[in-house]
């Protein structure tokens, strides 16, 4: 893998909300921001997970079951990784470092395994070290189950929140009419650990007989976007729907965001799910797509090399080969634009330590996004 040259950015404005969601004309909506795409990494198949080291190499994840170290040009692959179930959507998917990284050296990585009992393979979340381009000292921290042969769904991003509990997706599994409305089985839920993989004490359903007790929300379908808001500290998910209906929310503990009971979706035949879209005890999304986007990746942008976008989300679309940017204010997104149309499908956007935007491109590699002269 080499460097490219750089490439110049594409912009298309979209002022489209979604149902129930109308643009505010009255409001002084911010400017695009002109920038290059320079490509830092090539020929890279599925960069599913992007992690910054403290000593400027990055880590990324090829879901096919690699682990590569890109640092000062040159790319190098990581040996001794977990045995990788890889099928359909799994593979090896995301990574994160411990926030105290620096000094204890965790790592964090999903993966489907097919570990245990069962034919198959479900998601598993493991911390582990780096030593002389090897992973060591491995403890998996928490593996789904039941194994199914099924390829979709297994979520899989993670986030590290302000106070160190680390939080983690799982899609569900292609089992919707069981896995996520039901507490004691894996499978539609966003789950928070303590950085070792002890339980929270206050988890909302640790005294509850039988559920799993790592659960924080439940409720989900599939989960490929995380992030913590710079400002409130909360954190933000989005999710695939089924044909329509891909969510944004901000999760709540022990809250129930509604799949597939409520869902502004329908069955990809063309068949109605349910004539539900509301339902008490049930979340709204923050922000709904129909059509799907097939949201991947996401981060909020809050570094002083795009002050027109400070404050803003970055979320990839698979489906439409762009990465959207949403305004937002009071938790209502007020405006949408795309950026890099057609350039790909976007798997990840993170925001770099050097305050950078990158940006992971099926098939192309990872992007830098350069602002212009301001």
């Amino acid at each position: 893998m080499k460097k490219s040259a750089v490439l110049p950015y594409f912009f298309v404005v979209m002022l489209t909300t979604s149902c129930a969601q109308k643009k505010d004309n009255s409001i002084n909506l911010p400017k695009t921001l002109d920038f290059t795409a320079e490509n830092i990494i090539s020929d890279i198949q599925n960069p599913w997970g992007m992690a910054f080291l403290p000593d400027g190499g990055l880590l990324i994840t090829e879901k096919s079951g690699k682990l590569l170290l890109f640092k000062d040009g040159n790319t190098v692959e990581i040996g001794n990784l977990p045995d990788i179930y890889v099928r359909g959507q799994g593979g090896l998917l995301d990574i994160e470092l411990h926030p105290n990284y620096a000094n204890n050296g965790w790592l964090y990585l999903s993966y489907s395994s097919s570990d245990g009992s069962g034919k198959g393979g479900n998601t598993t979340f493991l911390r582990a070290k780096l030593s002389n381009n090897q992973l060591v000292e491995k403890e998996v921290l928490y593996k789904a189950v039941p194994n199914t042969t099924k390829g979709q769904h297994f979520g899989s991003r993670f986030e590290f929140d302000n106070e160190g509990y680390l939080y983690f997706s799982v899609g569900d599994r292609g089992n919707r009419d069981v896995n996520p409305q039901d507490i004691k089985r894996d499978g539609g839920k966003i789950y928070r650990l303590h950085d070792d993989g002890r339980i929270p004490k206050d988890n909302p359903f640790v005294s509850q007989s039988g559920a799993k007790t790592a659960i924080y929300s439940y409720g989900h379908r599939n989960p490929q976007g995380l992030a913590i808001h710079p400002v409130t500290g909360k954190l933000w998910e989005h999710e695939h729907g089924p044909r329509g209906g891909d969510e944004i929310n901000v999760v709540e503990k022990g809250k129930n965001y509604g799949w597939p009971v409520i869902t502004y979706g329908i069955n990809y035949s063309g068949t109605k799910i349910t004539d539900e879209t509301s339902r008490s005890g049930m979340e709204q999304p923050v922000y709904q797509w129909t059509p799907s986007i097939g949201p991947s990746g996401m981060t909020f942008v809050s570094s002083d090399k795009y002050p027109k976008w400070k404050g803003n989300l970055l979320v990839g679309s698979l489906a439409f080969q762009y990465l959207e940017r949403l305004v937002i204010e009071n938790d209502k997104v007020i405006y949408r634009e795309k950026l890099l149309d057609g350039m790909g499908r976007v798997r990840n956007v993170r925001q770099g330590p050097d305050g950078y935007i990158y940006v992971g491109i099926e098939g192309k590699g990872i992007y830098k996004l350069v602002p212009k002269n301001q």
